[in-house]
């Protein structure tokens, strides 16, 4: 469909119009002031055989040239529908002093950091990216956003904190989710939440609750466990033993049809976007299409240009 984004410049077909106006006026007269002679016979003797039709061709062409023009001062556009991609990924990364422990070199918490930060330059760009850090409850450090940079550089500033709190993870995650605008598009966008833990869950709501609501919401959950059952972290001048809890992990990721992985490779990571989908929203964009307005103006006057040589030599 066609619509003007500056439609008062249609004003400027009616001196167009006017133009045209006066041309056919001018042909009446014409054929008016010929009925005039009483001998068409000798008239038709004196005078060459016209151009008949022809002349009508060459300024009919001018004519739907400065149409044109007058039309592409408006700005004409047509409406189309531009894709937005809503598909989601939510890293949820554990905090608890227990990813302290250096069973995994430098240190849990840093493989961690540095397989998300991997995870975030491997991630294509079309999608919406948040980060949600978890230790005695879960906060959302960025929200879902295209902006790479923000979740690299909050990814950068975690710090650890006490307690485990997988399953509020899961839930805050899933509300972050819910505040992607729709777009067009009906309910919430196909999503997936990358969980980084080592431990056990020690506050907040359970796994298994957390799983059943992922699983409502139809959004995988995949978790990574980082550590190995003889980490050990020094709390208040004790060594405190830190196990990872895998068991728990890994029914969380069955449950909601996710990934469960003890290790944490950029190639492992890909699988949990390379089987998701999009959600495709449109936005309705107009896109000027002046310059074919423009365009089809100069063809028109050149062809009327053109005609006019060949069968009068000389230019409309």
């Amino acid at each position: 469909m066609i619509r003007f984004l500056e439609p008062w410049w249609l004003l400027a077909l009616l001196p167009v119009i006017a133009i045209a106006a006066v041309y056919v006026w001018r042909q009446f007269r014409r054929k008016q002031y010929a009925v005039r002679f009483a001998n068409l016979d000798l008239l038709r003797t004196l005078a060459p055989k016209g151009l008949g039709w022809r002349r009508h061709v060459a300024a009919g062409t001018f004519l739907l040239a400065l149409l044109a023009l007058a039309t592409a001062m408006a700005r004409p556009s047509i409406d189309r529908e531009e894709p937005l991609e809503r598909a989601t990924i939510m890293l949820a990364i554990d905090v608890s002093l227990s990813m302290e422990a250096d069973d995994v070199a430098p240190s849990r918490i840093e493989a961690a950091q540095e397989a998300a930060k991997q995870f975030v330059t491997e991630l294509p760009p079309t999608y919406n990216l948040g980060l949600v850090s978890f230790a005695k409850s879960a906060n959302v450090l960025v929200p879902p956003t295209k902006d790479r940079t923000a979740v690299q550089q909050a990814i950068d500033g975690l710090t650890l904190a006490e307690a485990t709190a997988t399953g509020e993870a899961v839930f805050t995650c899933l509300e972050a989710v819910r505040s992607v605008p729709a777009d067009g598009a009906q309910g919430i966008p196909p999503a997936r939440i990358v969980l980084l833990s080592d431990g056990y869950r020690t506050s907040g709501r359970s796994v298994e609750e957390a799983a059943a609501a992922a699983s409502a919401a139809n959004v995988p959950v995949s978790t990574i466990a980082f550590g190995t059952d003889a980490g050990v972290v020094d709390i208040g001048g004790q060594l405190q033993p830190v196990p990872v809890d895998r068991r728990a992990l890994a029914e969380l990721a069955e449950t909601t049809q996710g990934f469960f992985y003890e290790a944490a490779s950029v190639s492992e990571l890909k699988q949990v976007y390379e089987d998701m989908g999009s959600s495709i929203g449109h936005r309705v964009e107009p896109r000027e299409v002046t310059q074919w307005y423009a365009g089809i103006a100069l063809l028109f006057a050149l062809a009327a240009g053109g005609m006019s040589l060949i069968w009068t030599s000389r230019l409309p």
